[in-house]
This record gives structure tokens, C-alpha cells and sequence, in this order.
């Protein structure tokens, strides 16, 4: 009884959290409550005795893609995103329409399926230190895979992040008009 408390209160924290990060206008709120999302989901495989996967997502989805997201958001807001600003969508029943198609692709085969009447599975036993030996020694190819791909799209990020916008200069084709020089002005960059 206690472990179902448990279980539904960490469930409504994520959907909370979930949700949250679908609808907040401010980005920097949509990132942080995707973290907490995340964070709900590691609570929640952690309560199911998955403890590698949950301390990887702990790890992984909390600890770096939630933070490389919020710096993204940070490092490439510009002018144009406002958080008062809302954006309507023209065709929200497109997206209702979908989001429809993908819960029945998901939800009929799981209603479908005769293991919904057999008996509850024996825990499954996957040591940390299995899974560990596993990716050091058969699959180190995909792991240190995915770690170059990693970097590629933290550098990817970086380059975008740090573009410059073209100056534009002057109708005259001289300094653009916020350094045109002054007489006295010490402050003056020319």
C-alpha cells in the first residue's frame, strides 16, 4: 500500500512536470520543468528496481541533456523570443488528430496483447556490475559511438551558439550608424 502511494505520487510529480514543460511560454521554465520530468521518470524506475537506468537517467538526461538544453536556451535567445508573446496555432486539431493516431498505435497493440493475462514476470536481475562489464568489453564499439556523436552535436551547439550577426553598414557603405564617430566622446569605440 505504501509503495503505490508512493508510486502515484512520483507518477503525478512527472506528469505535472510533463505538462508543465509542454505549456510554460518561457523557456528557460520549460527547460528546468523538463529536468524535473526527468528527474520524476529516474524516481520512478528507481522504485521499480531498475537501478542502472535509473541512475543513468539520473545521470544522462538530468545531469547533461537537461543542462545542455537550458544552456542552448540561454546561449541562442535572441530578440525574437518573447515570453509574453503567444503564438496560436492555426490548425490545433491537426495536432490533437495526431497525438490521437499515436495513442491508439500505442495503446491497441498493449490492449491486444495476451501477456496482459498471464501472471506478473519474475524481477529481472541485471547487477550494475553485469551491465558495466557488458558495455566495457561486447558493446564498447556503440559506446564510445555515441560518446563522439555527443561531442559532434555539443560542438555543433557551441558554433551555432557563437554565430555573429552581419553588421550592416550605413546607406553610405561607411561604420554602421552606432559607431559613427563623435567629436569628445571619449567613450567613443573609433
Amino acid at each position: 500500500m505504501r509503495n503505490e502511494i508512493a508510486f502515484y505520487l512520483v507518477a503525478a510529480f512527472t506528469v505535472a512536470f510533463a505538462i508543465a514543460a509542454m505549456t510554460l511560454r518561457d523557456l528557460v521554465h520549460c527547460a528546468l520543468c523538463a529536468a524535473g520530468a526527468f528527474a520524476g521518470l529516474a524516481m520512478l524506475y528507481l522504485q521499480l528496481d531498475a537501478e542502472f537506468v535509473g541512475f543513468a537517467q539520473l545521470l544522462v538526461y538530468v545531469g547533461a541533456i537537461a543542462v545542455l538544453i537550458l544552456f542552448a536556451v540561454l546561449l541562442t535567445r535572441g530578440d525574437e523570443v518573447r515570453p509574453g508573446r503567444a503564438a496560436p496555432a492555426r490548425s490545433w486539431w491537426m495536432g490533437a488528430g495526431a497525438a490521437a493516431l499515436v495513442l491508439a498505435a500505442i495503446a491497441a497493440p498493449i490492449l491486444l496483447s495476451p501477456s496482459l493475462e498471464g501472471g506478473a514476470p519474475g524481477a529481472a536481475s541485471a547487477p550494475v556490475r553485469r551491465i558495466g562489464e557488458e558495455l566495457m568489453t561486447r558493446y564498447v564499439l556503440p559506446l564510445e559511438l555515441v560518446g563522439v556523436l555527443l561531442t559532434g552535436a555539443l560542438l555543433g551547439a557551441v558554433v551555432i551558439a557563437m554565430r555573429e550577426e552581419p553588421r550592416t553598414e550605413d546607406k553610405a557603405g561607411g561604420i554602421p550608424p552606432r559607431f559613427t564617430p563623435t567629436p569628445g566622446n571619449p567613450a567613443n569605440p573609433r
